[in-house]
């Protein structure tokens, strides 16, 4: 019998409600565990890479083009800041902006001469996905996650010191040709946001090996997918085998109660499947199976008592 693993977001993101009654029990009486909180700490509890460091921009490359190998990858995703009193904000960023093929044709050209000059290739073989191609054995500092300073200033996100000193500058270029292009008067006058920057993240080479537990994983995140195919796992097929199930995209407590765990408990009473285990980002990890079913004592437990 297979295991289903539920891939979720931290439990602060839903709203302080009650869950189902057979739910709540469920959890009561389930297995608690402890891990690391983060996005990348939650996918590596499901991911392993040799070497160790990977690279979203490399995985997602090979996932999209499948000519990462053999180079340094660096994603400068379109993005989109908000000046304030106290400087910048990324208000924006790749899928958020709703970019598209004429974006790409529009903007790129006006973009590439300015990394040309350092060696550096970009291009975009997906509208939310641009990439540099970075010579072999380039360093790179270390970049915030897109997600990590989506809100908040721009300036406290990016790299310091001199090995980061570039990448300012290079930030700080781009967005002098993204202002004044005219492309993104077009964007607004639409009701879009100006792609009126990049975010450089995600550095590095592809890994030599990626391995998982998992037989099956079911996502719409293009890290994920990388990772999955990395490893070789199927994309879709039978659901009886260990499946990891992303719904990082969830706030809805109804939806996590009614159509996600509760048929998941009733394929594991039914003896189709062995266990549910439910891997929070916030590092809260919760594991239900049948014979958790005598421990009859144990009171019910909501998402924010976890």
């Amino acid at each position: 019998m297979a295991t289903a693993t539920l891939l979720l977001p931290a439990r602060s993101r839903f709203p302080a409600a009650p869950l189902p009654d057979d739910v709540a029990k469920a959890l009561g009486r389930a297995q608690r565990r402890s891990a690391e909180a983060g996005e990348r700490a939650q996918l590596r509890r499901h991911f392993q890479t040799q070497p160790d460091a990977w690279s979203a921009a490399a995985l997602t490359r090979q996932l999209d083009v499948g000519d990462a190998d053999g180079a340094v990858w660096l994603r400068a995703d379109p993005a989109n800041v908000v000046p304030d009193m106290h400087g910048a904000r990324l208000m924006g960023h790749g899928d958020t902006l709703r970019p598209d093929l004429a974006d790409v044709m529009h903007l790129l050209p006006a973009l590439q001469p300015l990394f040309a000059g350092f060696g550096f290739v970009l291009d975009a073989p997906v509208p939310s996905r641009w990439y540099l191609r970075l010579p072999p054995g380039t360093a790179l500092p270390a970049f915030a996650e897109p997600d990590e300073v989506l809100g908040d200033d721009l300036f406290a996100h990016l790299p310091e010191g001199d090995a980061g000193r570039r990448w300012r500058a290079l930030l700080t270029e781009a967005q002098v040709v993204l202002h004044q292009h005219a492309w993104n008067q077009q964007r607004v006058s639409e009701g879009k946001r100006a792609i009126n920057s990049l975010w450089f993240w995600g550095g590095g080479e592809l890994p030599e090996r990626v391995t998982t537990a998992h037989a099956q994983v079911r996502s719409r995140d293009a890290l994920l997918q990388a990772l999955a195919k990395a490893a070789g796992l199927q994309a879709d097929g039978e659901q009886t085998v260990d499946a990891l199930v992303d719904l990082r995209q969830l706030r809805s407590l109804e939806q996590l109660g009614n159509d996600a765990i509760r048929p998941l408990l009733a394929a594991i009473a039914r003896g189709e499947l062995k266990r549910l285990v439910l891997d929070f980002e916030d590092g809260t990890r919760v594991e239900i199976d049948k014979a958790q079913r005598w421990r009859f004592w144990k009171k019910p437990v909501q998402l924010h008592e976890l």
